[in-house]
């Protein structure tokens, strides 16, 4: 199996940026059989199911636009899968964070996106 190196890199800055903004970081990669979730996190009474997208800093289209319907309707059923295993108190939400990075995989910008879509 190839490791995505670019989507690694993407996934520890987004980490990194959640923590730096007051996130506590819960879970990691959380893989069941409806799907992954890249990060978990809870902040303000929210747990936060995140999407990481990455892309070099010269990308054509919005990281973003790669979460579709489909991958919403996956991530909300591994979320709800992982409710059942680790129960919370806190409300649901689910947000994208786009990471750009240059040549170097360096993260040149960072685009945190609550609650990108519902759940």
């Amino acid at each position: 199996m190839q490791i995505n190196k670019e989507g690694v890199s993407g996934e520890l800055f987004a980490a990194r940026h959640m923590r730096d903004n007051g996130y506590m970081l819960v879970f990691s990669n959380y893989r069941c059989r409806f799907g992954e979730i890249d990060i978990i996190g809870k902040k303000d009474g929210y747990i936060c199911f995140v999407e990481v997208k990455t892309r070099s800093e010269n990308a054509i289209y919005e990281p973003k636009e790669a979460v579709g319907s489909d991958k919403q309707a996956r991530i909300i059923a591994a979320a709800q899968a992982f409710s059942q295993v680790y129960p919370y108190t806190e409300q649901m939400r689910f947000d994208v964070c786009e990471v750009f990075l240059n040549e170097k995989r360096q993260a040149v910008k960072i685009n945190y996106i609550e609650n990108a879509f519902n759940g």
